[in-house]
Order: structure tokens, then sequence, then C-alpha cells
């Protein structure tokens, strides 16, 4: 069973770098040929896939967000991780790490495993 666990800060100020890490216990990020999405959820709002990182290190963001998001990870912690730059609070939501065998989408379905969450709030 494949366990995903987020880390990061709850509260960042507007315009800072907002860094979170996700933990894998039960498998291998490099195992072919999963990928390990970032989602984020804002408040009253639906899902919204920001990026990924593929089992062999390839790396795909969402066009929206591209300019203010880096996606890297660390094989021998098997851990990958999330920067977002110059948040402001409209970056406020619950943000999730998850595996799946697609990139780009926002339904929910379509992931396989899922973190509980972690809520960043963006506020000065």
């Amino acid at each position: 069973q494949v366990q995903l666990q987020e880390s990061g800060p709850g509260l960042v100020k507007p315009s800072q770098t907002v860094s979170l890490t996700c933990t894998v216990s039960g498998g291998s990020i490099t195992t072919s040929y999963y990928y390990w999405s970032w989602i984020r959820q804002p408040p009253g709002k639906g899902l919204e896939w920001m990026g990924a990182i593929a089992y062999d290190g390839s790396i795909y963001y969402r066009p929206s967000l591209k300019s203010r998001t880096s996606i890297s990870r660390d094989t021998s912690k098997n851990q990958f991780s999330l920067q977002l730059s110059s948040v402001t609070p409209e970056d406020t939501a619950v943000y999730y790490c998850a595996l799946g065998l697609r990139v780009g989408t926002d339904l929910r379905e379509e992931y396989d495993y899922w973190g509980q969450g972690t809520q960043v709030t963006v506020s000065s």
C-alpha cells in the first residue's frame, strides 16, 4: 500500500515562496510508469492539478502556473517537492500530493493514491 504524506508551512506571507515536500512509503518514486503530482483545492473551488514529476524524472507543469512552480525529487529519500513562488492570498488552498498514471488532469478519480493534504494559508 503506497502512502503519501505532505509537509510544509501552514502560513506564508504574500510574495514569499512556499515549499512543500511529499514523503512516499510503500513504493518507489522511480517505479514505471507512475506520475507523482501536486494538486490543490482552494476553499469553495475544485481540484487544480499543478504539476508532476514522472518515474523517469521528467517534469510537467500546468501552463498557467509554470512561471511560479518548481518540482523536484530526492530519490535517496523517496520524496518529491513543490516550490511555489510569489504567492498571493489566491494561492490559499489545501495542497495534496497524489499518484497516478496520467498528468494534467483535475479529476480525483484519475489518481490512485492521495496524501491527506496540508493547508497553506497566504496572509500578512
